[in-house]
Protein backbone atom coordinates (compact mmCIF):
# COMPACT_ATOMS: atom_id res chain seq x y z
CA UNK A 1 0.00 0.00 0.00
CA UNK A 2 2.89 2.33 0.85
CA UNK A 3 4.58 1.56 -2.47
CA UNK A 4 1.37 2.38 -4.34
CA UNK A 5 1.04 5.70 -2.48
CA UNK A 6 4.68 6.60 -3.23
CA UNK A 7 4.25 5.86 -6.95
CA UNK A 8 1.17 8.08 -7.15
CA UNK A 9 2.99 10.88 -5.39
CA UNK A 10 5.90 10.64 -7.81
CA UNK A 11 3.61 10.74 -10.83
CA UNK A 12 1.73 13.66 -9.29
CA UNK A 13 5.01 15.52 -8.80
CA UNK A 14 6.17 14.84 -12.41
CA UNK A 15 2.84 15.96 -13.82
CA UNK A 16 3.14 19.38 -12.23
CA UNK A 17 6.80 19.97 -13.09
CA UNK A 18 7.67 23.14 -14.96
CA UNK A 19 10.87 23.63 -17.00
CA UNK A 20 12.31 27.04 -17.72
CA UNK A 21 15.25 27.93 -20.00
CA UNK A 22 18.53 28.71 -18.29
CA UNK A 23 21.23 30.74 -19.99
CA UNK A 24 24.67 29.18 -19.64
CA UNK A 25 27.58 30.80 -21.44
CA UNK A 26 30.35 28.39 -22.49
CA UNK A 27 33.61 29.96 -23.48
CA UNK A 28 35.03 27.27 -25.76
CA UNK A 29 36.81 27.84 -29.06
CA UNK A 30 35.74 24.48 -30.48
CA UNK A 31 32.08 24.57 -29.44
CA UNK A 32 31.71 28.26 -30.23
CA UNK A 33 33.17 27.79 -33.71
CA UNK A 34 30.91 24.80 -34.37
CA UNK A 35 27.90 26.80 -33.16
CA UNK A 36 28.61 29.77 -35.46
CA UNK A 37 29.37 27.57 -38.50
CA UNK A 38 26.14 25.62 -38.01
CA UNK A 39 24.15 28.83 -37.62
CA UNK A 40 25.76 30.23 -40.79
CA UNK A 41 24.84 27.08 -42.72
CA UNK A 42 21.21 27.28 -41.56
CA UNK A 43 20.97 30.99 -42.45
CA UNK A 44 22.57 30.33 -45.87
CA UNK A 45 20.02 27.54 -46.48
CA UNK A 46 17.10 29.80 -45.52
CA UNK A 47 18.24 32.79 -47.56
CA UNK A 48 20.01 31.10 -50.47
CA UNK A 49 17.92 27.97 -51.09
CA UNK A 50 14.47 28.64 -49.58
CA UNK A 51 14.12 32.36 -50.35
CA UNK A 52 16.32 33.00 -53.42
CA UNK A 53 16.40 29.69 -55.32
CA UNK A 54 12.98 28.26 -54.42
CA UNK A 55 11.31 31.66 -53.86
CA UNK A 56 9.72 30.51 -50.62
CA UNK A 57 8.17 33.94 -50.13
CA UNK A 58 5.82 33.39 -53.10
CA UNK A 59 2.46 31.75 -53.60
CA UNK A 60 2.39 29.60 -56.77
CA UNK A 61 -0.04 28.47 -59.46
CA UNK A 62 0.20 25.96 -62.34
CA UNK A 63 -0.47 26.85 -65.94
CA UNK A 64 -3.69 26.36 -67.93
CA UNK A 65 -3.10 26.23 -71.67
CA UNK A 66 -4.64 25.95 -75.13
CA UNK A 67 -2.78 25.23 -78.38
CA UNK A 68 -3.66 25.60 -82.07
CA UNK A 69 -1.39 24.93 -85.06
CA UNK A 70 -1.24 25.83 -88.74
CA UNK A 71 1.13 24.02 -91.13
CA UNK A 72 2.34 25.44 -94.44
CA UNK A 73 4.41 23.96 -97.27
CA UNK A 74 4.37 22.42 -100.76
CA UNK A 75 5.93 19.11 -101.85
CA UNK A 76 6.43 17.70 -105.37
CA UNK A 77 6.57 13.97 -106.23
CA UNK A 78 7.07 12.10 -109.50
CA UNK A 79 6.31 8.36 -109.36
CA UNK A 80 5.46 5.65 -111.88
CA UNK A 81 2.01 5.03 -110.44
CA UNK A 82 0.91 8.61 -109.81
CA UNK A 83 3.09 10.65 -112.15
CA UNK A 84 3.90 14.28 -111.35
CA UNK A 85 1.93 15.47 -108.35
CA UNK A 86 1.79 18.47 -106.00
CA UNK A 87 1.10 17.85 -102.30
CA UNK A 88 -0.28 20.70 -100.21
CA UNK A 89 -1.63 21.10 -96.67
CA UNK A 90 -4.92 19.35 -97.47
CA UNK A 91 -2.95 16.25 -98.58
CA UNK A 92 -0.27 15.79 -95.94
CA UNK A 93 -1.80 17.15 -92.69
CA UNK A 94 -4.03 14.34 -91.39
CA UNK A 95 -6.43 15.10 -89.76
CA UNK A 96 -6.60 18.86 -90.33
CA UNK A 97 -6.92 19.58 -86.58
CA UNK A 98 -5.97 17.63 -83.45
CA UNK A 99 -5.86 18.61 -79.81
CA UNK A 100 -2.35 19.77 -78.86
CA UNK A 101 -0.75 17.82 -81.72
CA UNK A 102 -0.51 17.57 -85.50
CA UNK A 103 0.61 14.91 -87.97
CA UNK A 104 2.62 15.50 -91.14
CA UNK A 105 2.82 12.83 -93.85
CA UNK A 106 6.41 12.14 -94.95
CA UNK A 107 6.26 8.77 -96.75
CA UNK A 108 3.64 6.46 -98.21
CA UNK A 109 2.90 3.14 -99.89
CA UNK A 110 0.00 3.44 -102.35
CA UNK A 111 -2.30 0.65 -103.62
CA UNK A 112 -4.38 1.95 -106.54
CA UNK A 113 -7.81 1.01 -107.92
CA UNK A 114 -9.05 -1.39 -105.27
CA UNK A 115 -12.55 -2.84 -105.67
CA UNK A 116 -14.56 -5.30 -103.59
CA UNK A 117 -14.01 -8.62 -105.36
CA UNK A 118 -12.25 -12.00 -105.11
CA UNK A 119 -8.44 -12.37 -105.03
CA UNK A 120 -5.80 -14.66 -103.50
CA UNK A 121 -4.66 -13.95 -99.95
CA UNK A 122 -1.11 -12.69 -99.36
CA UNK A 123 1.53 -15.42 -99.09
CA UNK A 124 3.40 -16.18 -95.88
CA UNK A 125 0.49 -15.01 -93.75
CA UNK A 126 -0.56 -18.49 -92.60
CA UNK A 127 -3.05 -19.01 -95.44
CA UNK A 128 -0.94 -20.90 -97.97
CA UNK A 129 -2.74 -24.00 -99.29
CA UNK A 130 -2.47 -26.99 -101.59
CA UNK A 131 -6.20 -27.73 -102.06
CA UNK A 132 -9.64 -26.38 -101.19
CA UNK A 133 -9.64 -28.49 -98.03
CA UNK A 134 -7.05 -26.15 -96.51
CA UNK A 135 -9.45 -23.18 -96.77
CA UNK A 136 -12.56 -22.56 -94.70
CA UNK A 137 -15.63 -20.81 -96.09
CA UNK A 138 -16.46 -17.66 -94.13
CA UNK A 139 -13.24 -17.65 -92.08
CA UNK A 140 -12.23 -14.16 -90.90
CA UNK A 141 -8.84 -13.82 -89.29
CA UNK A 142 -7.12 -10.71 -87.99
CA UNK A 143 -3.97 -11.75 -89.87
CA UNK A 144 -5.86 -11.87 -93.15
CA UNK A 145 -7.28 -9.26 -95.48
CA UNK A 146 -10.81 -10.54 -96.09
CA UNK A 147 -13.34 -13.35 -95.79
CA UNK A 148 -12.29 -16.74 -97.19
CA UNK A 149 -14.41 -18.24 -99.97
CA UNK A 150 -13.19 -21.82 -99.40
CA UNK A 151 -11.21 -21.98 -102.66
CA UNK A 152 -7.46 -22.52 -103.05
CA UNK A 153 -6.18 -20.42 -105.97
CA UNK A 154 -2.87 -19.50 -107.54
CA UNK A 155 -1.06 -16.60 -105.93
CA UNK A 156 1.85 -17.12 -108.32
CA UNK A 157 3.20 -19.89 -110.52
CA UNK A 158 4.78 -21.55 -107.46
CA UNK A 159 2.50 -20.57 -104.55
CA UNK A 160 -1.20 -21.12 -103.83
CA UNK A 161 -3.21 -19.28 -101.17
CA UNK A 162 -6.81 -19.22 -99.99
CA UNK A 163 -9.11 -16.93 -101.97
CA UNK A 164 -10.77 -14.08 -100.06
CA UNK A 165 -13.55 -11.59 -100.63
CA UNK A 166 -11.84 -8.27 -99.97
CA UNK A 167 -10.65 -4.98 -101.41
CA UNK A 168 -8.64 -6.27 -104.35
CA UNK A 169 -5.87 -6.10 -105.36
CA UNK A 170 -4.67 -6.48 -101.80
CA UNK A 171 -2.41 -3.90 -100.20
CA UNK A 172 1.18 -3.93 -101.42
CA UNK A 173 3.34 -5.61 -98.79
CA UNK A 174 6.56 -3.66 -99.28
CA UNK A 175 8.93 -1.55 -97.23
CA UNK A 176 8.41 2.23 -97.37
CA UNK A 177 10.49 4.09 -99.98
CA UNK A 178 13.94 5.28 -98.96
CA UNK A 179 14.55 8.19 -99.42
CA UNK A 180 11.03 9.20 -98.34
CA UNK A 181 8.56 10.35 -100.99
CA UNK A 182 7.76 13.58 -99.14
CA UNK A 183 11.27 14.40 -98.00
CA UNK A 184 10.57 18.02 -98.93
CA UNK A 185 8.52 18.18 -95.73
CA UNK A 186 11.71 19.15 -93.89
CA UNK A 187 11.16 22.68 -95.19
CA UNK A 188 7.51 22.86 -94.08
CA UNK A 189 6.73 25.28 -91.26
CA UNK A 190 4.17 25.32 -88.48
CA UNK A 191 2.71 28.28 -86.61
CA UNK A 192 2.08 27.29 -82.99
CA UNK A 193 -0.34 29.58 -81.17
CA UNK A 194 -0.31 29.02 -77.41
CA UNK A 195 -2.43 30.93 -74.90
CA UNK A 196 -1.81 30.44 -71.17
CA UNK A 197 -3.53 31.52 -67.97
CA UNK A 198 -2.67 31.49 -64.28
CA UNK A 199 -6.17 31.74 -62.72
CA UNK A 200 -5.01 32.35 -59.14
CA UNK A 201 -3.26 35.56 -60.24
CA UNK A 202 -5.69 36.47 -63.07
CA UNK A 203 -2.73 36.52 -65.47
CA UNK A 204 -3.06 35.78 -69.21
CA UNK A 205 -0.51 35.72 -72.00
CA UNK A 206 0.21 34.10 -75.37
CA UNK A 207 3.39 33.10 -77.18
CA UNK A 208 2.82 35.73 -79.89
CA UNK A 209 4.39 38.46 -77.78
CA UNK A 210 3.27 42.12 -77.89
CA UNK A 211 6.28 43.25 -79.94
CA UNK A 212 5.60 40.64 -82.68
CA UNK A 213 3.69 42.44 -85.44
CA UNK A 214 2.07 41.07 -88.60
CA UNK A 215 4.92 41.97 -90.97
CA UNK A 216 7.48 40.26 -88.72
CA UNK A 217 5.27 37.18 -88.34
CA UNK A 218 4.95 36.79 -92.11
CA UNK A 219 8.70 36.43 -92.67
CA UNK A 220 10.24 35.09 -89.41
CA UNK A 221 11.29 31.50 -88.63
CA UNK A 222 12.29 30.43 -85.13
CA UNK A 223 16.01 30.59 -84.45
CA UNK A 224 17.31 30.23 -80.92
CA UNK A 225 19.90 32.97 -81.48
CA UNK A 226 18.40 35.48 -83.92
CA UNK A 227 14.61 34.93 -83.58
CA UNK A 228 13.89 33.26 -80.22
CA UNK A 229 10.41 34.85 -79.97
CA UNK A 230 9.15 33.74 -83.41
CA UNK A 231 6.31 31.15 -83.05
CA UNK A 232 6.88 29.71 -86.56
CA UNK A 233 9.07 26.58 -86.64
CA UNK A 234 10.71 24.72 -89.52
CA UNK A 235 10.40 20.94 -89.20
CA UNK A 236 14.03 20.22 -89.99
CA UNK A 237 15.19 22.67 -87.32
CA UNK A 238 12.98 21.05 -84.66
CA UNK A 239 14.19 17.54 -85.51
CA UNK A 240 17.82 18.69 -85.63
CA UNK A 241 17.55 20.26 -82.17
CA UNK A 242 16.41 16.84 -80.94
CA UNK A 243 19.67 15.36 -82.34
CA UNK A 244 17.84 13.50 -85.11
CA UNK A 245 18.12 13.44 -88.92
CA UNK A 246 14.85 14.43 -90.59
CA UNK A 247 15.37 12.35 -93.77
CA UNK A 248 16.09 9.20 -91.75
CA UNK A 249 13.18 9.77 -89.39
CA UNK A 250 10.81 10.52 -92.30
CA UNK A 251 11.20 7.01 -93.80
CA UNK A 252 9.31 5.14 -91.04
CA UNK A 253 7.94 8.15 -89.17
CA UNK A 254 8.09 8.93 -85.47
CA UNK A 255 6.82 11.11 -82.65
CA UNK A 256 8.35 14.46 -81.73
CA UNK A 257 7.69 16.45 -78.57
CA UNK A 258 7.48 20.25 -78.67
CA UNK A 259 7.83 21.45 -75.08
CA UNK A 260 6.80 25.00 -74.17
CA UNK A 261 7.84 26.14 -70.71
CA UNK A 262 6.27 29.13 -68.96
CA UNK A 263 8.19 29.82 -65.73
CA UNK A 264 7.02 33.26 -64.59
CA UNK A 265 7.99 35.42 -61.63
CA UNK A 266 5.02 37.79 -61.41
CA UNK A 267 6.83 40.04 -58.95
CA UNK A 268 8.86 41.12 -61.98
CA UNK A 269 7.52 42.95 -65.09
CA UNK A 270 5.13 40.83 -67.18
CA UNK A 271 7.43 41.26 -70.21
CA UNK A 272 9.88 38.93 -68.46
CA UNK A 273 7.34 36.11 -68.67
CA UNK A 274 8.18 34.51 -72.03
CA UNK A 275 7.97 30.94 -73.36
CA UNK A 276 11.00 28.69 -73.78
CA UNK A 277 10.94 26.02 -76.48
CA UNK A 278 12.67 22.63 -76.45
CA UNK A 279 12.33 19.62 -78.76
CA UNK A 280 12.90 15.90 -78.29
CA UNK A 281 11.99 12.61 -79.90
CA UNK A 282 9.42 10.65 -77.90
CA UNK A 283 9.08 7.27 -79.68
CA UNK A 284 11.50 4.39 -79.22
CA UNK A 285 14.36 4.20 -81.71
CA UNK A 286 16.38 1.47 -80.02
CA UNK A 287 18.62 -0.08 -82.74
CA UNK A 288 18.40 -3.50 -81.04
CA UNK A 289 14.66 -3.63 -80.24
CA UNK A 290 13.52 -2.20 -83.58
CA UNK A 291 10.37 -4.26 -84.25
CA UNK A 292 7.55 -2.09 -85.69
CA UNK A 293 9.54 1.15 -85.74
CA UNK A 294 8.18 4.62 -86.39
CA UNK A 295 4.60 5.79 -86.80
CA UNK A 296 2.16 4.85 -89.57
CA UNK A 297 -1.53 4.29 -90.30
CA UNK A 298 -3.81 3.58 -93.26
CA UNK A 299 -6.44 5.71 -94.91
CA UNK A 300 -8.30 5.55 -98.20
CA UNK A 301 -9.77 7.86 -100.83
CA UNK A 302 -13.00 6.61 -102.44
CA UNK A 303 -14.29 7.13 -106.00
CA UNK A 304 -16.99 5.94 -108.41
CA UNK A 305 -15.89 4.70 -111.84
CA UNK A 306 -17.83 4.93 -115.08
CA UNK A 307 -19.81 1.78 -114.25
CA UNK A 308 -20.87 3.32 -110.92
CA UNK A 309 -18.63 0.82 -109.15
CA UNK A 310 -16.97 1.97 -105.96
CA UNK A 311 -13.17 2.03 -106.05
CA UNK A 312 -10.58 3.33 -103.66
CA UNK A 313 -6.92 4.22 -103.37
CA UNK A 314 -5.41 2.78 -100.20
CA UNK A 315 -2.53 4.71 -98.64
CA UNK A 316 -0.29 3.43 -95.88
CA UNK A 317 1.04 6.72 -94.56
CA UNK A 318 4.24 7.20 -92.60
CA UNK A 319 4.93 10.47 -90.90
CA UNK A 320 5.87 12.49 -87.87
CA UNK A 321 3.40 13.37 -85.16
CA UNK A 322 4.28 16.49 -83.20
CA UNK A 323 2.90 16.59 -79.65
CA UNK A 324 2.84 20.10 -78.15
CA UNK A 325 3.27 19.93 -74.36
CA UNK A 326 2.86 23.07 -72.26
CA UNK A 327 3.95 23.24 -68.63
CA UNK A 328 4.96 25.94 -66.18
CA UNK A 329 4.52 27.62 -62.82
CA UNK A 330 4.04 31.22 -61.75
CA UNK A 331 4.79 32.79 -58.39
CA UNK A 332 3.89 36.04 -56.64
CA UNK A 333 4.72 37.37 -53.15
CA UNK A 334 2.34 36.31 -50.40
CA UNK A 335 2.72 36.88 -46.67
CA UNK A 336 1.48 33.40 -45.68
CA UNK A 337 4.24 31.28 -47.32
CA UNK A 338 6.76 33.93 -46.25
CA UNK A 339 5.83 33.55 -42.57
CA UNK A 340 5.73 29.75 -42.85
CA UNK A 341 9.23 29.55 -44.32
CA UNK A 342 10.67 32.14 -41.93
CA UNK A 343 9.14 30.25 -38.99
CA UNK A 344 10.62 26.99 -40.24
CA UNK A 345 14.01 28.69 -40.53
CA UNK A 346 13.85 29.99 -36.96
CA UNK A 347 12.97 26.50 -35.77
CA UNK A 348 16.07 25.18 -37.53
CA UNK A 349 18.18 27.83 -35.76
CA UNK A 350 16.78 26.55 -32.47
CA UNK A 351 18.05 23.07 -33.32
CA UNK A 352 21.60 24.43 -33.50
CA UNK A 353 21.63 24.88 -29.73
CA UNK A 354 20.32 21.34 -29.23
CA UNK A 355 23.10 19.94 -31.43
CA UNK A 356 25.79 21.91 -29.58
CA UNK A 357 24.37 20.80 -26.19
CA UNK A 358 24.53 17.17 -27.29
CA UNK A 359 28.14 17.56 -28.42
CA UNK A 360 29.15 19.19 -25.14
CA UNK A 361 27.38 16.53 -23.04
CA UNK A 362 28.91 13.62 -24.95
CA UNK A 363 32.29 14.74 -26.25
CA UNK A 364 33.82 17.40 -23.97
CA UNK A 365 36.16 16.41 -21.13
CA UNK A 366 34.35 18.65 -18.62
CA UNK A 367 30.88 17.46 -19.56
CA UNK A 368 30.01 16.61 -15.91
CA UNK A 369 30.57 20.20 -14.78
CA UNK A 370 28.50 21.46 -17.73
CA UNK A 371 25.66 19.09 -16.84
CA UNK A 372 25.66 20.25 -13.23
CA UNK A 373 25.47 23.89 -14.33
CA UNK A 374 22.93 23.23 -17.06
CA UNK A 375 20.32 21.35 -15.04
CA UNK A 376 19.07 22.02 -11.52
CA UNK A 377 15.89 21.21 -9.63
CA UNK A 378 13.84 23.32 -7.21
CA UNK A 379 11.17 21.52 -5.20
CA UNK A 380 8.54 23.87 -3.83
CA UNK A 381 7.29 21.06 -1.59
CA UNK A 382 10.47 21.30 0.51
CA UNK A 383 11.24 25.02 0.62
CA UNK A 384 13.27 26.33 3.56
CA UNK A 385 11.32 28.33 6.20
CA UNK A 386 12.93 31.64 5.23
CA UNK A 387 12.08 31.00 1.55
CA UNK A 388 8.36 30.59 2.17
CA UNK A 389 6.26 33.47 0.89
Amino acid sequence: MMKHTGCCATLWQYFFEYSTPRILVIRSLKVGTLNRITQALVIAYIIGYVCVLKKGYQDTDTVLSSVTTKVKGIALTNTTDMGLRIWDVADYVIPPQEENSFFVLTNLVITLNQTQSHCPEQKNTGFDCTSDRDCKIGLRDTRGNGVQTGRCVNYSAEVKTCEVWAWCPLELDVDPPDPPMLGDAENFTVLIKNSIRYPKFNFNKRNILPHVNKSYLEQCVFNRTTDPDCPIFRFKDMVTEANEDFQIMAVHGGVMGVQISWECDLDMPSSWCVPKYTFRRLDNKDPVNNVAPGYNFRFAKYYKNGDNQETRTLIKGYGIRFDVMVFGQAGRFNIVPTLLNVGAGLALLGLVTVVCDWIVLTCMTRKTIYKEQKYSYVDDFHLLPDEEP
